[in-house]
This record gives C-alpha cells, sequence and structure tokens, in this order.
C-alpha cells in the first residue's frame, strides 16, 4: 500500500501564514494583506497576553496575572469562579514565600478577598475555603497533610491553563492553523497507531513536541447550563475528534454556545506544545525549502534546528561533496554572492579560507548561475528568520480596547522585538564553517528546484549533468519527467520534429530500459495528435517535478529532508487509514486544510521516484497499517465505500448505536450491517 502523498506546496503555504503570524519570519505582505490586517495583529497580541498571563500563573506570580487581567479582561475577574480560584492561589503563594511578612499579608487576603469571594463564587466554594485554611498549619513540604493538593506547584498549572483556554475564547485568539492541524494529525496518529497495535515511526519527535497534559477545560457559567439540547452528531464529532467524553462535548460545546468549529479550536488549543521543538522543526523545514534566507539565521538557532532533531545518518554538519563533478573555480563571483557571510574570523583577503576547494568550486558554478539567471529572481526573497523572543513586559495600564494604547502597544511590541533580534544577531554573527557548506549546497539544490518549477527543463538537465555526471543515471524516471516535460513544451510551440528527436534521443532509450516507464512514453506521445498545455499540467505538474529533483539532489549531497516531513508523511497517512476504518470523510479536514494537503497529482504518486524517497519509517508504517487489519478497503476503493456505507445507514442510526453502546464508529456500522441497518435491533440483540 502506498504512503499518503503529501502537497508541500500547501504545507510550504501553512507554514508561512503560522510564521508570519508568530512573527517568526519579517512579514513584508502589503498593508492591505490578510497576513498584515489589524485583526491578524491583535491576534497575535492577544496570544502573547495569554502567554503572559501563564507565565506569572506558573511562576506564582497571582498579583502579576490579576494586574494584566484587570487592564485586558475584567470580565474574566468579574467571573467569581475564577477570581475565588485565584484568590485562593495568592493566598497558598504567600503562605509559601514562608516570612513573617507574607504570612501577615496571607491572612489579611483571607478576611478581605478570599472569604467573601467564597461566599458567591459556586456551591463548594466555602467547603473549599475552610478546607485551605488548614495550610496555615500544615507545612507545605509535608506530603502526608490533608493540603498537599493545595501546596502543589501543580495547582498553578491547571489555574494557568483553565485562564488560557477561558481567555482563548473571550479574545477568539486561537493558534493559526498549522498548530491545529500539526496537534489533530499527531492525536489521530497516535490513536490509530495504539489502536492497531504497530508503532509509530515519529513517537520520539511527538513525545518532544506534544506534552502528555493537557490545559483544563473551560466550564460553562451556570446560565449556560440549561442550553438547548445540541445535535447528536455534532457531540459525537467532537467527542471523538478530540478524545472528550460525551459529557466533555456537552460542556465544551454549551461553553461556546453550540458551536461546533469554535469548540473544536478550543479544544485542540488544550493540548499543550513545546514551543522550542517546534520552531526548530519550522526553521529546518524552512531552510529547506527555500522560505528562509540561512544568512539571517544566528548560528545557535542554526545549530540548534540541525542537531537536536536530526537522525544522525547523515548529519548536516558533515555531509560530503563526493561525486560531483569538478568545475572550473570563479573565486571571485563566490565572493561577490556570498558577501555577507562571514568566517568564523574575519574574512581575510584569500576567500579560500572559508571552505574547501570542491566547495569553492561546487559553489563557483552555483554563484555564476544565479548571477546570470538570478538577478531577476529578486521577486522571489528569500524572508529574515526573526526567530521567537520575549516581548517587553505587558503595561497593565494599556487596554486593549483602547484605539490610540493599541497602537502604542502594537509599535511597543515591534520595536521591543527588533530589539531582540537585533541584540541576537550580533551576539551570533559568526557562522561555524560547516554552516557556510551546507549553506552553499542548499542554494544549489534550490536554485535547480527553482529552473524545474519555472519549465527551464533544458537547462537543468544540462546544468546538473555537468555537475555530476552520473547523477541521471542513478535517477533515470526524474530524467523521463525532465525530458517528457521538454517534449510537452516543443510539440505545444510546434517545434515538431526537435519534440521527436527529444523522444527517439532520451525518452525512448529511457523506457526501453524500464518497463515502468513505457505505459508514460505512450501517453505522452498521444500528446501529438491535439496539443494542449492542460497536458503539461496535469501529467507532470512541475511543482512535483521540482520537488523530486531537489528530494534526489539532497540526498546527492547528503541532504536529509526535514523531520517535518516525516511527521507529514506519516501522521496523514495514518489520516487517512484512520478514517478508512471510520468509514466516513473527516469532518474537520476542510477547515484545517487536510484536503489541501493531501491534493497531489496520481501520476507523480505512482513513479519509482516518489516511491525510492519516503521515508523508510513510513514505509515500514503503510506496510503495518496494510496488515493490521483485514477490514481496511484498498485505495481505490476507500471514497466509494465510505459512500456506500453512507447511503446504506442513516447517520443517526449509526450515532445511536455508538451512542447507546459507546463503540467507536466503525464498530456500530459493522453491527449495523448483521441487523439490516435497524438501530433498534442492534440495542435490544446486544441487551437481551
Amino acid at each position: 500500500m502506498d504512503s499518503t502523498p503529501v502537497n508541500w506546496e500547501a504545507l510550504d503555504s501553512l507554514i508561512i501564514s503560522f510564521a508570519k503570524s508568530e512573527h517568526l519570519i519579517e512579514d513584508s505582505s502589503p498593508p492591505s494583506s490578510p497576513a498584515s490586517s489589524p485583526s491578524s495583529s491583535s491576534s497575535y497580541q492577544h496570544r502573547l497576553l495569554i502567554r503572559q498571563i501563564r507565565r506569572s500563573l506558573e511562576a506564582g506570580d497571582v498579583d502579576g496575572a490579576v494586574s494584566i487581567l484587570q487592564g485586558h479582561a475584567q470580565m474574566v475577574l468579574d467571573d467569581h469562579r475564577i477570581l475565588f480560584r485565584l484568590q485562593k492561589q495568592k493566598f497558598i503563594e504567600l503562605l509559601r514565600r514562608g516570612t513573617e511578612r507574607d504570612r501577615d499579608s496571607a491572612i489579611q487576603c483571607l478576611r478581605l478577598a478570599l472569604a467573601p469571594c467564597a461566599l458567591d463564587a459556586y456551591p463548594e466554594a466555602y467547603e473549599e475555603f475552610k478546607h485551605v485554611l488548614l495550610a496555615l498549619i500544615f507545612d507545605k513540604e509535608d506530603q502526608s497533610s490533608p493540603v498537599a493538593n493545595e501546596w502543589s506547584e501543580r495547582r498553578r498549572f491547571d489555574l494557568a491553563g483553565l485562564l488560557s483556554s477561558i481567555l482563548r475564547v473571550h479574545f477568539q485568539a486561537y493558534d493559526p492553523i498549522f498548530l491545529m492541524t500539526l496537534r489533530y494529525l499527531i492525536s489521530i496518529h497516535r490513536v490509530f497507531c495504539l489502536r492497531q497495535g504497530i508503532s509509530s515511526p515519529i513517537s520520539d519527535l511527538s513525545e518532544r513536541l506534544l506534552f502528555e497534559d493537557r490545559d483544563p477545560p473551560a466550564t460553562p457559567q451556570e446560565s449556560l447550563c440549561e442550553a438547548p439540547p445540541f445535535d447528536e452528531v455534532d457531540i459525537q464529532a467532537l467527542a471523538h475528534a478530540v478524545e472528550l467524553t460525551r459529557q466533555g462535548a456537552v460542556d465544551s460545546l454549551r461553553f461556546v454556545k453550540g458551536d461546533l468549529f469554535q469548540a473544536f479550536q478550543n479544544e485542540l488549543c488544550r493540548i499543550r506544545l513545546d514551543f522550542s521543538v517546534l520552531d526548530e522543526l519550522v526553521l529546518e523545514y524552512c531552510i529547506y525549502r527555500g522560505i528562509t534566507d540561512p544568512a539571517t539565521i544566528p548560528s545557535s538557532d542554526l545549530a540548534n534546528c540541525i542537531s537536536p532533531l536530526s537522525d544522525g545518518e547523515a548529519s548536516i554538519n558533515n555531509i560530503g561533496l563526493d561525486g560531483f563533478h569538478e568545475v572550473n573555480v570563479d573565486h571571485a563571483s563566490i565572493h561577490e554572492d556570498y558577501s555577507d557571510i562571514h568566517c568564523p574570523s574575519e574574512r581575510t583577503a584569500n576567500h579560500e579560507d572559508c571552505s574547501t576547494s570542491s566547495v569553492d568550486n561546487l559553489q563557483s558554478y552555483s554563484g555564476r548561475l544565479r548571477k546570470n539567471r538570478y538577478d531577476a529572481s529578486k521577486e522571489r526573497r528569500r524572508k529574515r528568520w526573526r526567530g521567537r523572543t520575549d516581548p517587553l513586559e505587558l503595561n497593565s495600564e494599556v487596554t486593549i480596547s483602547d484605539k490610540d494604547n493599541h497602537n502604542a502597544m502594537t509599535s511597543a511590541f515591534d520595536a521591543s522585538r527588533d530589539k531582540c533580534v537585533e541584540d541576537k544577531v550580533s551576539r551570533n554573527h559568526s557562522f561555524q564553517n560547516f554552516s557556510i557548506i551546507d549553506m552553499r549546497k542548499y542554494e544549489l539544490v534550490l536554485e535547480m528546484k527553482e529552473l524545474a518549477n519555472k519549465g527551464m527543463v533544458a537547462e537543468v538537465v544540462e546544468e546538473v549533468s555537468t555537475m555530476d555526471p552520473e547523477f541521471f543515471a542513478l535517477n533515470p524516471t526524474l530524467l523521463f519527467q525532465l525530458k517528457q516535460v521538454e517534449f510537452f513544451e516543443l510539440v505545444n510551440s510546434g517545434n515538431i520534429q526537435v519534440a521527436l528527436k527529444v523522444a527517439c534521443t532520451h525518452l525512448g532509450p529511457l523506457a526501453s530500459s524500464n518497463q515502468d516507464l513505457v505505459k508514460p512514453l505512450k501517453e505522452t506521445l498521444l500528446v501529438l495528435l491535439k496539443p494542449n498545455e492542460e497536458t503539461l499540467r496535469k501529467v507532470v505538474p512541475l511543482c512535483s517535478l521540482a520537488n523530486n529533483l531537489q528530494v534526489a539532489m539532497g540526498r546527492r549531497l547528503g541532504i536529509e529532508e526535514p523531520q517535518l516531513m516525516k511527521i507529514m508523511r506519516a501522521t496523514l497517512h495514518t489520516h487517512t487509514e484512520w478514517f478508512k476504518l471510520q468509514m466516513c470523510k473527516d469532518r474537520f479536514e476542510e477547515f484545517l486544510k487536510i484536503d489541501r494537503l493531501k491534493e497531489v497529482n496520481v501520476h507523480i504518486r505512482g513513479d519509482t521516484l516518489a516511491e525510492g524517497h519516503v521515508d523508510n519509517s513510513v514505509r515500514v508504517l503503510s506496510q503495518n497499517t496494510s496488515s493490521s487489519s483485514s477490514k481496511l478497503p484498498d485505495d481505490n476503493s476507500s471514497l466509494s465505500q465510505a459512500s456506500s456505507n453512507e447511503s446504506l445507514y442513516d447517520e443517526n442510526a449509526v450515532i445511536k448505536v455508538m451512542e447507546f453502546l459507546a463503540l467507536p464508529r466503525a464498530d456500530a456500522i459493522h453491527l449495523l450491517m448483521q441487523y439490516n441497518g435497524n438501530a433498534e435491533t442492534v440495542i435490544q440483540q446486544i441487551f437481551s
């Protein structure tokens, strides 16, 4: 069974949007674009505000968190349930400090704030108030005391998570789509591997990226508890999508007044991420895909994005250049094209000090190619990596609802962040030798990819063959596809004789030595009957061809694919298999852009090159999923199987069996198949 292919251009779009929204890269979007809209900026500031409140509470600074809430979200403090928990935590934190002065402050807090709030917070609040008084006589180190849980620092994190959940809904400050998609796909991947009894090829990465614990759910106010009943289909969809109990799904829907997709976002954002690991994954991907300019990245960030997350087999620190053809060296062009890249010591007159002669040879060719052909390619400028830096402390005097203050705060955020970035770059202006070598390899591969993307395939073949005469002998399918594109372009431009010469010289011999290429050759020659520009885009999409070229050249140079690519391949594959088991379509895949991530051309999917560059661990996972259950339909029948089941059985019948018997969707459908789709009969038979 083939692994699910990935539309990397769609992933590029999601990651660029995420990086801009988190200010990880410089946003050069015009003022009218969505990426630079006031709502996007406001959402970013609200997310920062939530993180600052979380940080304060996790550090035990309750007053700091309350001060920010008073300036930005007074409505949260108007909810006495929340206020009571904050005051109770403040009482504990004052006692924790242990000084006589702080103990007196704790008693004042008890009298003036905590006791009055306990009277009308919620029914159990007064009992909790009396219980927490025991902290006055039981020491914080006494693990057997009745208030050991109150002393636990875990309470800080629970309260911080609860406030984060509430504030996300209040500000509508949900994480960017990419983060929610990543959480969702990894969560499904874990469940699928667990239930199918197979090992995950990305378990180490996913465990470092996602924390086990989630933020506590935001509980609806009493006034919402009498909300009208929700559609059972929505309840079950939410419960199964984010692993909630039925009651948990109902409470989540109540909190957002029945909005399924808002509840879904809130539940996904409760899954906590390690942002340091996330940023390393994103940076590694951005460098590989040519989104970010490596020359703008501090050496510490560059090392972090490569070393900790690499498998070690072909560490980027130890890339060799064996197999690439020697070309004439033009040190002046290297110096001109890389004048902004410094050696570990200050640059000297001898440019060879920065790299080995073989790298100079390689980059000389690359530099001339870029100078001659890419002066016009400034249209595709790479973005400067800024990294995640702490903004200045939020001023509690500023309120977001005030437009002037909002603009002032925006400027303050940006000014502070720019200052942090400048300081960071100035402290890390030097790159290690391997970084220069790596960047030159990336540049070369990206230049070839860009040529292929523009349809300049003849130039690609000529220049790659000059650099590495053995490259296409090792990648015949890729050469066939490049020459296929050249053939189509010649036919469409009316150069039939030249096109036939390309077919005779290249396509024919390649097909004769590889039987898998005979059928594509026949389809290619059919274009002679009716030249059509659409054929070029359908049979061999240039973006897919360029991606395949990048992978093949990268492997030849020892450049491993980013870890994020492995995560996406594995999780999209298990997403597909999971919903085959569920015999339905994912209700949230369009919202999370998962459908776009899977939109690739079928002709590219089946070729041998695509099979060759799929990560081995993903292939093993694919084989395991194919043999783990006899219920899995094959690729060609999965959609028809799902649609036929949906037409055979009423959705309400499926939901009824799931609800009454607490069964997964697939099991409920199989029971309905045994009893002619009658839910009542299924339930009667089970309980009889």
